[in-house]
């Protein structure tokens, strides 16, 4: 494994069209938005879509959903154990999980789980940051009256419900989101991220969406337009992360009237000197 040198930031543009991005649990499951109404997508989001990918890539990862565990572990606590129970040295037992799984060395991770001797409380810092995705322009969000086909609960009076029970769909219209992100070289040499993993995270960031289609988020409703990857000359990076993520500019062609497609943007990049950063299409 080549060891990571240089600090690297990165932006997927990303295009949602009929879609529910991320919705809110607190509130119907609508697209998640902020008082303005711009949309909005959790770090916690888009952090569950890479460790989806990286197992789509057959990398080995600690945190699984329910629906695509591959271990046959029912919980991190068992996952944990299958690996370092036994290990009481906290420094020991942060380096093996870290060895183990890809994820814990990418995005860090707190182990805090009851043994029958006494609880294990070990935190890990991963050098890969993920911000929120925000949307660039406000979005508008649509709500679609469905009826289900099949009845839910039986009657009140040990009948069965009529099968026209309503329910809702939410979704975005139209929008172009951005999610910003950057990877620590010092945090890096800490958890034994190497370069070929931060190749591994650009790769599942290119193609987020793949195997991730679902009522809510049909197959073509959610894609990578671009993947900006800037990989500085030095640890510390030659621009602070702010300004690399600023470089980025995504602004409407027309403002007097609302998007409705990628070609109603221009997307921009401001050069700064002496680092250009690479260009790939998304998936």
């Amino acid at each position: 494994m080549t060891k990571l040198q240089n600090k690297i930031d990165f932006a997927a543009v990303l295009c949602v069209n009929r879609a529910n991005a991320n919705g809110d649990p607190l509130n119907g499951n609508r697209p998640r938005t902020d008082y303005n109404g711009y949309g909005e997508m959790s770090d916690v989001c888009i952090k569950r879509k890479i460790r989806n990918r990286m197992q789509d890539l057959g990398q080995p990862v600690f945190v699984q959903s329910e629906d695509r565990c591959d271990d046959g572990f029912g919980s991190l606590s068992e996952r944990a154990s299958s690996v370092l129970k036994g290990t009481k040295d906290r420094e020991l037992y942060a380096k093996t999980a870290c060895e183990t799984w890809l994820d814990v060395r990418t995005f860090g991770q707190v182990f805090a789980f009851k043994d029958s001797s006494k609880g294990v409380s070990v935190g890990v810092r991963g050098p890969v940051s993920v911000h929120q995705a925000i949307s660039v322009s406000p979005v508008e969000v649509e709500s679609l009256q469905i009826t289900k086909s099949v009845n839910g609960e039986k009657g009140e009076k040990g009948g069965n419900r009529t099968s026209d029970t309503m329910g809702m769909k939410h979704f975005v219209r139209f929008g172009v989101y951005v999610v910003k992100g950057s990877i620590n070289v010092q945090l890096a040499e800490k958890t034994g991220f190497s370069y070929e993993d931060a190749q591994i995270v650009k790769e599942c960031l290119r193609t987020l969406f793949v195997n991730d289609a679902s009522s809510a988020r049909p197959e073509g409703s959610m894609e990578v337009v671009k993947l900006f990857w800037w990989e500085h000359n030095c640890k510390d990076g030659q621009y602070s992360s702010a300004k690399v993520h600023r470089s980025l500019t995504i602004t409407p062609k027309d403002p007097s009237r609302i998007p409705e497609s990628l070609e109603d943007y221009v997307i921009t990049v401001q050069p700064l000197e002496g680092l250009e950063p690479e260009i790939l299409d998304g998936v």
